[in-house]
């Protein structure tokens, strides 16, 4: 008789393994946002084994990860190259992620919400509202927003109580460009930067509001609208594409 031998992964060495793919996943990221690998070139496992200076597992696993996202193309020999997306690419995946946003807005109105989160949500307004009181906004208060509009975004998709909608939302919303702030950085160069993220404020408002009141389509309909503020700013940074201020901007290539 032969031995059956059974072969145990070790804990330690799978949580590593993770780990290295998801600092692989980030960098490779950067590196296409910046624009240092350039949009449509094929890229090269080799060259990013020595490049980031990882095994070539974390960085397949990296690879395959950023194609499932949308920032890499699948090419039919094998391999993956750098996508490019057209403006109306960009629009659509930012419908989508209002739309997610405005049913989630939608059911947490109709369901009802626990006060604590109304009232985590609604703190997390005042310390936008904080940013906001300064005369002039630099980049410390254009970082400080973005991060806590990502995080009432975060809170609102939970709001709705569905594992299921909050997972399709932050799959959309990690479609290039697609993010609640994907560019804001455009507005910090604008002289009414400021009146933009008042009006987008106001509206963070108005959807928190009606959640509590328990009026879904005005919820839904302010969520919706809410998004179209993001399509604002695409038109603006492509106007005068900046990688710097809008990394990955030069992904686009065309208008539609």
């Amino acid at each position: 008789m032969h031995s059956l031998k059974i072969h145990i992964q070790d804990p330690d060495a799978a949580e590593e393994g993770s780990t290295q793919a998801v600092k692989a996943q980030q960098r490779l990221r950067e590196l296409i946002l910046a624009g240092h690998l350039a949009a449509g070139s094929r890229i090269a496992e080799l060259a990013l084994v020595e490049r980031l200076g990882m095994s070539r597992t974390p960085i397949r696993v990296a690879l395959m990860r950023l194609g499932q996202e949308g920032l890499l193309d699948a090419l039919p020999g094998g391999g993956y190259a750098v996508r490019t997306f057209s403006e109306h690419d960009v629009a659509d995946a930012i419908e989508l992620r209002g739309t997610l946003e405005g049913l989630a807005a939608r059911l947490a109105a109709e369901r009802g919400v626990s006060p604590v989160l109304l009232q985590e949500a609604d703190a997390c307004l005042d310390q936008i509202d904080q940013v906001m009181r300064q005369g002039g906004l630099d980049d410390e208060d254009f970082s400080a927003y973005v991060r806590l509009n990502a995080c009432f975004h975060k809170m609102l998709s939970e709001m709705a109580g569905s594992a299921v909608l909050a997972r399709e939302i932050e799959r959309a919303s990690s479609l290039p460009f697609a993010s609640a702030s994907g560019f804001v950085g455009v507005q910090a160069s604008k002289p009414d930067a400021r009146d933009l993220l008042v009006v987008a404020q106001h509206q963070h408002r108005q959807v928190l509001q009606a959640i509590a009141q328990r009026e879904a389509g005005r919820a839904e309909a302010l969520m919706r609208e809410h998004s179209r503020i993001a399509r604002h700013n695409l038109g603006l940074a492509l106007q005068n594409p900046q990688p710097s201020v809008t990394p990955g901007v030069q992904l686009i290539k065309n208008k539609r």
